[in-house]
């Protein structure tokens, strides 16, 4: 964790598994969107949500039901899933994961701070309420978001293309990504950015290791402050 990088410029968060742990509230809210709004009550059974877009979710059950895979379609799904999300969301638990806090507070806090932002696969809206009612959505400047493609490595060239025009002449290098499933990882070497792999969600480290991150840590505790350092 010590290694010393170039300068980082932009550090890109992933939420779910990364920075909080909402008790498979998305999940929760997904089923219930499915049936209420078309009537499969089923739909998300056998999914594997980890790392994956909510619009390539919400495909994946339109082409495997035969819904039509329209805009109007996923609008109709979108505006259920964030009124049943805002419900599930664990009144008891407001943590965000460990270390996530203190280490967004230092960063904050170095003579020249990279910019924050979010790379997932969250809606918008959904990622703003999961993050409000962690007290961290106010925490980050950027985002770039799951709602317009079901490819994440999409998501991450949109990130960096939305960012050049904050930083002229930034370099991939200059960009770290902090996740916790392979698909963050690949995202991040999809445009060549480096990236930070926790074992915070549902991936050891050694299943992430098998993905070849820059850096691989247990947590987001004690991480270096050396990853953003020249």
């Amino acid at each position: 964790m010590g290694e010393s990088v170039s300068m980082i410029r932009l550090v890109l968060f992933d939420i779910d598994g990364t920075l909080i742990l909402t008790g498979g509230a998305g999940m929760k809210a997904f089923t219930e969107a499915f049936a209420e709004a078309f009537d499969l009550p089923n739909a998300t059974e056998s999914m594997e949500f980890a790392g994956r877009t909510d619009r390539g979710l919400a495909y994946e059950v339109f082409r495997a039901n035969q819904i039509e895979p329209t805009q109007a379609n996923f609008e109709r799904f979108t505006e259920v899933y964030t009124q049943q999300l805002a419900k599930h969301l664990p009144a008891d638990n407001t943590q965000p994961l460990p270390g996530v806090v203190e280490l967004l507070d230092a960063i904050e806090a170095r003579a020249t701070p990279p910019m924050l932002g979010l790379l997932t696969g969250n809606l918008p809206l959904g990622a703003e309420l999961k993050l409000t009612h962690y007290h961290l959505w106010h925490r980050f400047e950027f985002g770039a978001f799951g709602d317009t493609t079901e490819d994440r490595n999409e998501i991450a060239q949109s990130a960096f293309e939305n960012a050049q025009g904050q930083f002229p002449n930034l370099s991939p290098s200059e960009i770290l990504i902090i996740g916790d499933t392979p698909a963050d990882i690949h995202c991040a070497q999809s445009i060549g950015a480096r990236v930070l792999a926790v074992a915070t969600g549902s991936y050891t480290e050694a299943q992430l290791a098998e993905h070849h991150p820059t850096f691989l840590a247990p947590d987001l505790t004690n991480v270096s402050l050396n990853l953003f350092n020249a």
